[in-house]
């Protein structure tokens, strides 16, 4: 295992542009912490971005302690590889629609009529953007 401060490598975001499930835990939630799975994005400028409802209980965690933390792992069946990264969440009100697009592409196969529904569906709902500003990350590749 090692561990950055803050910074995630070329190889770290060329593991998290793959279609995985990260696994995130926010500060203010339950002790021991309850990490759900979720869409996300790892950005050029080094940060993991996500969307969700602006009145979600996340988003209400997050502005009580903005601390949170998203772990990505490969898939069964591949040698086993994980990042993790750790920081303070920002909520931003922009970008969220359009994030929320570019990942169900990459997540779903947008030419079932289900999915492209679902998308509607998603879109057609108000939504914010998270933005996690990395200060630790750690990561395993054997």
């Amino acid at each position: 295992m090692s561990t950055d401060a803050g910074s995630l490598t070329t190889q770290d975001l060329e593991f998290l542009a793959r279609p995985l499930h990260g696994f995130l835990s926010v500060a203010a939630g339950p002790l021991p912490p309850q990490p759900r799975p979720v869409w996300f994005e790892a950005t050029a400028e080094g940060t993991i971005q996500l969307f969700t409802a602006p009145d979600s209980l996340k988003v209400r965690r997050l502005r009580r302690d903005p601390r949170a933390s998203i772990v990505e792992a490969a898939p069964v069946g591949e040698r086993e590889r994980w990042v993790s990264v750790a920081g303070r969440v920002t909520v931003e009100p922009d970008g969220a629609h359009d994030l929320c697009a570019r990942l169900a592409e990459r997540y779903w196969d947008l030419d079932d009529p289900e999915r492209a529904a679902d998308l509607a569906g998603m879109l057609a709902a108000d939504q914010v953007r998270l933005v996690l500003h990395p200060e630790t990350v750690r990561r395993y590749a054997h």
